[in-house]
């Protein structure tokens, strides 16, 4: 009698604790792959404090760059209450603007080691270079004409700037190919093709190169980075990072990626539910990660992370946690109050 009465609590016991288990997992979160990263965040960077001039707001922000000092941020967004390109310094104080009926749809934005600015317009089929000012240098593709040669484009993405100077061109939306040119412009090499085996692309979103002259591409709808040497020969894969809207390397070959589950949910909820990671290079290993929402990120010399979002908004993200000691009051103040 007493053998039955313990089968039966033991029985009870792991009953019970199946379904706290049960009750655990549907009240759980997914946990941060490679642990949480501890940032704060200011939402509105550009727009808090309000320096810019008078009726002036972001619409959708397609991409946000620093330049290589850290002392100016560029945004490049597709409003029509204030010019493409803006730049602010890095409290968000307005300083200057450009732009003004030069694109179709601003896409991509980069600042080269010279301090150049450099954008994708996908509306236009151009890639442009400019000064920090707004000088324009330099105008790849042809002004409204979508084509697969060596002077046009078909809605580009990105840029990527190789430690030789020369630079990469992900095309794109229309296209399926990686384009390299040389340092001053001259078409160089293309590769890929429409399709979902080594070296083809499904909508090549972003393309970063490391110190060691690696090209990684985000073949954002085939769910995975490919990665090649800098003449286009295919080297390996990572299949476990999503849909990556945008990668970013530093000059010490940290890798940064603003990514979604896959291709459905970042079609799905329109560049929402994403989330920042930290990637070791060598590896793909997820070093950290954090939600965000996010099409473009940028990381600053000075370790903050900036990511352009198609919410309307820049989001700064800075390094900090709130203690647990922190009062509701402090707590519920404005970001730029803190």
């Amino acid at each position: 009698m007493l053998s039955r009465m313990r089968r039966k609590l033991r029985v009870s016991i792991a009953a019970l604790a199946l379904a706290a288990l049960a009750a655990a997992d549907e009240k759980g979160w997914y946990p941060h792959e490679g642990g949480l990263m501890k940032y704060r965040v200011n939402i509105r960077f550009g727009e808090e404090p309000d320096t810019m001039p008078e009726g002036w707001k972001f619409g959708r922000v397609s991409a946000v760059a620093v330049n290589p000092a850290a002392t100016e941020v560029f945004v490049f967004q597709r409003g029509k209450k204030a010019d493409p390109i803006v730049v602010f310094d890095p409290k968000g104080n307005y300083l200057r603007s450009w732009g003004k009926g030069e694109f179709g749809n601003p896409h991509g934005m980069r600042v080269d080691r010279d301090n150049n600015v450099w954008v994708t317009d996908n509306g236009d089929h151009q890639v442009m270079k400019y000064t920090p000012k707004g000088e324009r240098l330099l105008t790849l593709g042809i002004k409204g004409k979508a084509a697969t040669d060596d002077k046009t484009f078909n809605r580009p993405t990105d840029i990527a700037f190789a430690p030789s100077g020369d630079f990469y061109v992900s095309d794109g939306y229309g296209n399926s190919r990686v384009v390299k040119f040389s340092r001053d412009g001259k078409y160089l090499l293309t590769w890929g093709k429409k399709g979902s085996g080594p070296g083809d692309f499904n909508t090549p979103h972003s393309i970063a190169v490391d110190s060691k002259g690696t090209v990684y591409v985000s073949d954002r709808e085939n769910n995975r980075i490919q990665i090649f040497d800098p003449n286009g020969k295919f080297l390996r894969q990572w299949t476990h990072l999503g849909a990556t809207q945008n990668l970013f390397i530093t000059p010490k070959d940290e890798m940064w990626i603003i990514t979604h589950r896959d291709n459905i949910e970042n079609i799905t909820y329109d560049t929402l539910a994403g989330r920042i990671m930290r990637i070791e290079l060598a590896t793909g290993k997820i070093l950290g990660a954090m939600e965000s929402p996010g099409h473009w990120l940028c990381v600053s010399p000075t370790g903050e992370i900036f990511i352009g979002s198609l919410t309307g908004n820049v989001f700064r993200w800075y390094p900090g946690w709130l203690s647990r000691g922190l009062g509701a009051e402090e707590g519920l103040r404005p970001a730029n109050q803190r």
